[in-house]
């Protein structure tokens, strides 16, 4: 990712990141109920080696059905029809479709997920719209297909986690299995800055998001054409409830649309 100069930081477990600023983030509520906290602005910093932080405790959630269908050709699902269907799984009555798009609001961390297995190397394509100023567009990717928080905080997530817009549409972060984690990775939105990366959401305007695995390990998140995030995972999340993807969402209106899968290499 090209080096950017800003309030951008990239942050990996506490006192083990070799570059120029490191910092705690304190665990809170979820996305939309904390204010984010004043920092200094930042330099990018590189992906760091390393080995993956320790996973918070789950409780254990049924798998999904056996017969849920392997992906392993270009799956596509623009919702143009009335009801969800066999392929999602939601965990709120929150989720319905309106108006060709998928819509969810208040399903405080009780996610839709896609009943069908991601390859391990996969490009997710989808446009996803903030409904209000919170922004708060949240995706789970690489998880278990069943499980939503527990609690108020959710830190006990089976997948990775990215967040546009979140914290009252201050902060855009990509973390692992927990979205309040010391190693989660951050970008501090500034109205002011001429970086993309830096932008709020704006309300009703689309944002086309990629990701993308590649060799098991390497996970890119891009938004509008412009990688926000590059992350190389030495424990990655794979196999056995690590196979679905879910739309997200805490208390902010947001819908999604135009879903594509497409199994990599």
């Amino acid at each position: 990712m090209a080096a950017v100069f800003g309030k951008i930081r990239l942050i990996w477990a506490c006192g083990v990141l070799a570059a120029p600023v490191a910092a705690c983030v304190p665990e809170g509520p979820s996305t939309a109920d904390a204010g984010a906290p004043s920092r200094p602005p930042a330099p990018v910093a590189a992906p760091p080696p390393g080995p993956a932080p320790a996973t918070s405790a789950k409780i254990a959630t049924p798998a999904p059905p056996a017969e849920a269908p392997r992906i392993t050709a270009p799956w596509e699902d623009s919702f143009d029809r009335a009801e969800l269907g066999p392929d999602w799984n939601a965990l709120s009555p929150t989720w319905k479709i309106q108006n060709g798009k998928l819509c969810g609001r208040g399903a405080r961390n009780k996610g839709v997920w896609l009943n069908r297995h991601l390859p391990v190397n996969a490009r997710i394509e989808f446009d996803a719209f903030a409904e209000s100023a919170e922004g708060d567009i949240k995706v789970e990717l690489w998880g278990d297909g069943t499980s939503g928080a527990t609690t108020q905080s959710y830190t006990n997530a089976t997948s990775y986690v990215a967040i546009l817009g979140g914290w009252k549409n201050t902060k855009h972060v990509f973390a692992r299995i927990n979205e309040h984690g010391p190693d989660r990775l951050e970008i501090d939105v500034d109205p002011q800055s001429d970086d993309e990366r830096m932008r709020t959401v704006a309300r009703g305007q689309p944002y086309h998001f990629k990701v993308e695995r590649a060799n098991a390990k390497k996970v890119e998140w891009s938004v509008n054409g412009v990688v926000y995030f590059d992350f190389s995972d030495p424990e990655p999340l794979v196999g056995a409830g690590h196979e679905h993807f879910a739309f997200n969402d805490w208390d902010a209106p947001v819908c999604f649309d135009n879903v594509k899968v497409t199994p990599l290499p």
